[in-house]
């Protein structure tokens, strides 16, 4: 048997570690400010009847708003699609090349395809412009460079002014993606308000989020109910109830009549006073001697966030809102917890 040949002989990573760069804070600030200074440029040479035919475009469109875009444009394309979808309208992203592997079958003639390029030259649209087209689709090219290709292929352009790159080389897509979505945002907040898009509508469309749940949650979606509640009559003796109140996690007792009548409310902190001042007395006290007549309260259908509102709100804080009916009669508490907890 031959032998084995003799190991590389690699040559070691260097040790000495890299000075630790910096970039002076000039530099930044003359950056920023030459970014500020192009997207100025955009601001002032936009073609704002142009823009007003492509969003009055989009406002009356019978189908659905498709973007596309490749690369960064493409990425610019997919989040002003789902702006206008978190808005309620109806948009999609098609990517050009799954369109041309079937995608293209989601098109139909009430819809409009709108495609950015920087350059308008993108082969991948401008294969999917013929395509599109012979599905009856109206088409509008959102380029920066005058007289291009895709421009002259589609129904409308729109053209965003681009003095330059920031990059010094003027190549890496960095002012040209920002005004892209500066344009489209913008578009979509215009169309926001032209159909007159309501806080409530707009929270629908956001049940996960905290927006959402402040304008859509209510009282009753998050309060404590039946069993729940740290109930209790007015003539029960204060020691007889610590297990109810300290065991349903709300801080505090809730006091009643027979009928359900919110008398008053009995907390841990009104626990510490009552024994720091009466010593052995507390055993003689009943929860009525001691409770607070006249607590906050807030109604079922009060939204949530009213709630957390009206506990923090002054002389002092406190940690919770008995709930209660129009004829005082309680029906569940909300707690600063569980308003948290909820997500609010």
């Amino acid at each position: 048997m031959g032998s084995l040949p003799p190991p590389l002989d690699l040559p070691s990573p260097p040790s000495k570690k890299p000075d630790h760069q910096h970039i002076s804070e000039n530099t930044l600030l003359s950056l920023f400010k030459a970014q500020q200074n192009h997207l100025n440029y955009f601001f002032q040479n936009l073609d704002l009847p142009q823009t007003l035919s492509f969003t009055e475009t989009l406002l009356n469109s019978r189908g659905t708003i498709f973007f596309s875009g490749v690369g960064k444009s493409g990425f610019v394309a997919h989040k002003i699609s789902q702006t206008l979808v978190s808005l309620g309208i109806r948009s999609s992203f098609l990517s050009p090349l799954d369109a041309l592997h079937g995608d293209i079958g989601a098109l139909s003639s009430a819809d409009v395809l709108v495609l950015f390029s920087k350059s308008g030259s993108t082969e991948e649209l401008l294969r999917l412009v013929p395509c599109a087209k012979a599905k009856g689709v109206y088409l509008i090219a959102v380029t920066s460079v005058s007289n291009n290709a895709l421009a002259n292929a589609c129904d409308m352009n729109v053209h965003l002014p681009l003095e330059r790159e920031l990059c010094p080389f003027d190549l890496a897509p960095v002012t040209s993606t920002a005004i892209q979505m500066v344009f489209g945002d913008t578009v979509a907040i215009a169309l926001m308000e032209a159909r007159n898009l309501t806080k409530e509508q707009y929270a629908a469309n956001h049940p996960a989020g905290r927006i959402g749940k402040s304008l859509i949650f209510k009282v009753k979606d998050v309060m404590k109910k039946q069993d729940e509640l740290p109930i209790c009559k007015e003539g029960d003796m204060i020691m007889d109830q610590l297990v109810e109140l300290t065991s349903k996690g709300c801080g505090c007792l809730l006091v009643i009549d027979e009928e359900y009548h919110l008398l008053g409310t009995f907390t841990d902190g009104d626990l510490r006073r009552t024994l720091k001042a009466s010593g052995e007395g507390i055993f003689k006290l009943t929860v009525g001697e001691m409770c607070n007549r006249k607590p906050r309260t807030i109604g079922p259908d009060a939204m949530a966030v009213e709630a957390m509102q009206k506990m923090e709100s002054p002389p002092s804080p406190v940690q919770f809102l008995p709930v209660i009916d129009h004829q005082n009669i309680l029906i569940g508490i909300v707690t600063l917890h569980g308003l948290v907890s909820a997500g609010l």
